[in-house]
């Protein structure tokens, strides 16, 4: 079960591994991208640990949700209302008591979290977005009929190799669309820092 303690390190983790690697996010949005990405990642990571160290009497579902509102305000490109997206749609399918979180309740707010990213953008699969790795992710935790660890590893395990793939893809959406085939070779700096999200939520929970 995913209690609050639990919840802060994986996101902790998260965060860190943000951190730790903003600056091979850069690298790669550089090729053909605006080169913030990692800045941005940063700043939302920051702003994670900062929410972390203050949480005191929210409920998990109120954490979230307000997460997930001042992540969409933080400013560097489409990162900050994106995530800010996909992670106030983790809080929806929560009730306002909830003290924990099981297998079957994290599948359905990473199927949430997915529907939302979906409400606000037609990316899918090839199109070179962080969405290569996210689809990819909540169908392999929907797959899985093992605990909380095993769905988090499979959906960072199937996250990694969407991610991987988008290199083989000519993008086709943000500034990286201009460079159509020029783009193929390298892998997609949001669907790796998506990736990065999942393995740290993973190894939290270890």
């Amino acid at each position: 079960m995913i209690t609050k303690p639990l919840l802060t390190h994986m996101l902790l983790s998260s965060a860190t591994k943000w951190i730790e690697q903003s600056d091979a996010f850069s690298e790669l949005d550089a090729r053909f991208g605006d080169g913030d990405h990692g800045v941005t990642m940063k700043k939302i990571a920051l702003h994670i640990q900062t929410a972390l160290e203050n949480w005191q009497d929210q409920s998990i579902k109120q954490f979230i949700d307000e997460l997930g509102t001042a992540v969409m305000g933080i400013g560097g490109g489409s990162a900050g209302p994106l995530w800010g997206t996909l992670i106030g749609g983790l809080a929806l399918p929560l009730a306002d008591d909830t003290a924990s979180i099981d297998g079957d309740l994290l599948k359905t707010m990473l199927a949430s979290a997915l529907d939302e990213m979906q409400s606000i953008s037609t990316a899918k699969v090839g199109d070179k977005t962080l969405m290569d790795a996210l689809i990819p992710a909540v169908e392999a935790a929907q797959n899985c009929s093992g605990d909380i660890n095993a769905i988090l590893n499979a959906a960072a395990t199937a996250a990694r190799q969407g991610a991987e793939n988008t290199a083989n893809f000519a993008a086709r959406f943000g500034r990286a669309k201009n460079y159509k085939e020029q783009s193929i070779g390298t892998p997609d700096a949001g669907a790796i820092s998506l990736t990065v999200f999942f393995e740290g939520l993973a190894s939290g929970a270890n």
